[in-house]
């Protein structure tokens, strides 16, 4: 399913994108996550996590270098897939 976004008018390629993933709080989240991203664009990963006030979910915040906006379309669909992850940003 083709994305309908203007990120091609928004963003100058290549460029550093933040991903904020929110989901629950299982250590499964961050490996889900990071082999999602790795898998596209691949690099070396440092998440930055923050637990929520409860500690039932974690936001997780990704800096990634995109390098067009097919990219950053296929890294929102295959995160959307992800049965841990709850939103993304």
């Amino acid at each position: 399913m083709a994305l309908n976004t203007k990120f091609d008018e928004l963003l100058d390629f290549p460029c550093s994108l933040a991903f904020k993933v929110m989901g629950v709080a299982d250590p499964q989240l961050i490996p889900d996550v990071l082999s999602v991203i790795q898998a596209i664009s691949p690099d070396d990963y440092s998440p930055k996590v923050t637990p929520s006030s409860k500690g039932t979910y974690h936001s997780l915040s990704i800096p990634v270098i995109v390098n067009s906006k097919e990219q950053v379309e296929e890294i929102y669909t295959e995160l959307n897939k992800l049965e841990l992850v709850r939103y993304i940003l």
